[in-house]
C-alpha cells in the first residue's frame, strides 16, 4: 500500500499566476445555440485563461515563484531543491527545472528535476519534495507546478477545449522541527492509460507528417494526433470512485478525522464531479473551495489555484488543516493531509505578454 508520511516539513507559502488573455466559453465558435449554456451548467466553467503563442508554462511558474520568494524575502542561494511538475516542458531536453534554476537565480548546487505528471501532479510533487527534505540536509525547497494545456489540445474539439485553462504555481517548503506531519496515499491504474492521451510525439509513436493531419471525428470534434484525446465517461467514472476511496484510506490509515478538516482541496475538472465526491465523503459544500468558474480545469495547478484565489487571504493569519486530492491522467491519483500554518499567499498574478 502506498502510504507515506514525512515529519518536520512545513509549507510556508503558495502563489499562482495566469495569462492575462481570457477564453470565454460562450464565445467558442463550435457550439450550437444553447450548447454552451449546457456545458456551463454542468461544469460551472464560464471562462479560463489562455497563454499566448510564445508564453510557456515555465513563464507562469517563474512569475509565481518570483513573486512568492520576494514576498518571503528569502535568500535565493539558500534554496536547496527545485521540482518542476508539468507535461508542458520548454524542451524535450534540457529539463525545464534546470532552466528555472538559472532564471530564478538559485544556487548552482540546487537539486533540480522535472516530474512529468498532469492532474495528480501537485500531490505527487509534494511527496517528492517532502521526501527529499525530510532528513534535514535540504532546508528550503521550491515546488513549481503548472500546465499550458492550450498547447496540447485542439481548439476545434468541443469535448475538451472548453474545459481547460492555463496556469502556473509555486509552493515553498521549509525543514522545521515539530512541524505537523504531511501524510499521503497514492494509487495508479495503468490499465486505463489511454483514457487521456496525446497519441503522437513520443517514442512509441514519433512525430510524422501524418501527426499534423486534422481529422474530423464528428461535428465539433476536429483534432490531430499530437493533440489530446479525452475519454470523458471513463474518466468521470474513475473520478467519482477512486478519489473518495483514497481520501477515506488516508484518513483511516493516519487516524485523521475528516469532519475536523477545514478544507477539502480537490482537483477541479468540473464542479458536478467534485460535488459527487463531496457528497460521498459527507463534506459540507462550504469546505470545498472552487476556482474553476473563472479559470477552468488548470490540471495539476488546480489545488494551489484554489488556495490562492479562494481561501488565500483568509488563511494567512491562522492555521488550517486540509486534505488535498489530485486525480487524472495515468490514470493516477493521490491524497494528502497538509496543515497550512500562517502561510504567505500573495494575490494571483496576471501575466501580461507581448508576442
Amino acid at each position: 500500500m502506498s502510504f507515506l508520511s514525512f515529519q518536520n516539513i512545513k509549507v510556508s507559502g503558495v502563489a499562482a499566476s495566469v495569462p492575462k488573455p481570457v477564453k470565454e466559453i460562450r464565445d467558442l465558435p463550435f457550439f450550437a445555440p444553447g450548447e454552451a449554456e449546457k456545458v456551463i451548467n454542468l461544469t460551472h466553467i464560464e471562462r479560463s485563461r489562455i497563454a499566448p503563442k510564445t508564453m510557456c508554462c515555465s513563464d507562469l511558474c517563474y512569475t509565481a515563484a518570483d513573486k512568492l520568494l520576494d514576498s518571503l524575502k528569502w535568500n535565493r542561494d539558500e534554496i536547496d531543491v527545485l521540482i518542476f511538475v508539468s507535461l508542458s516542458r520548454d524542451y524535450l531536453t534540457p529539463a525545464t527545472s534546470a532552466i528555472l534554476q538559472d532564471r530564478l537565480g538559485l544556487s548552482t548546487e540546487c537539486y533540480a528535476i522535472d516530474v512529468p505528471l498532469a492532474c495528480s501532479g501537485y500531490v505527487y510533487g509534494l511527496s517528492v519534495i517532502s521526501s527529499l527534505m525530510s532528513c534535514g540536509l535540504m532546508k528550503k525547497g521550491l515546488l513549481l507546478v503548472g500546465e499550458t494545456t492550450s498547447k496540447l489540445q485542439s481548439p476545434e474539439d468541443k469535448t475538451i477545449w472548453p474545459l481547460h485553462g492555463d496556469a502556473g504555481s509555486a509552493t515553498v517548503l521549509e525543514y522545521e522541527k515539530d512541524a505537523a506531519p504531511i501524510c499521503f496515499h497514492f494509487g495508479t491504474d495503468g490499465s486505463r492509460w489511454d483514457a487521456i492521451i496525446n497519441p503522437d510525439g513520443g517514442s512509441r509513436h514519433p512525430f510524422s507528417e501524418k501527426s499534423l493531419v486534422m481529422e474530423e471525428i464528428e461535428p465539433g470534434i476536429v483534432r490531430n494526433r499530437l493533440q489530446s484525446i479525452l475519454d470523458g465517461m471513463n474518466v468521470f467514472g474513475f473520478s467519482i470512485i477512486e478519489p473518495p476511496k483514497s481520501i477515506k484510506k488516508l484518513c483511516e490509515h493516519f487516524n485523521i478525522d475528516l469532519n475536523k478538516i477545514d478544507y477539502l482541496l480537490l482537483h477541479q475538472a468540473n464542479k458536478y464531479m467534485d460535488d459527487k465526491i463531496g457528497k460521498k465523503l459527507k463534506v459540507p459544500e462550504e469546505k470545498i473551495p472552487f476556482c474553476l468558474m473563472q479559470y477552468g480545469n488548470t490540471s495539476s495547478t488546480s489545488i494551489p489555484m484554489s488556495i490562492v484565489t479562494a481561501i488565500g487571504k483568509g488563511i494567512e493569519e491562522k492555521r488550517v488543516e486540509t486534505i488535498m486530492c489530485g486525480f487524472g491522467s495515468g490514470l493516477s491519483w493521490g491524497s494528502a493531509y497538509v496543515a497550512l500554518d500562517h502561510i504567505v499567499c500573495p494575490e494571483l498574478v496576471e501575466l501580461d505578454w507581448n508576442e
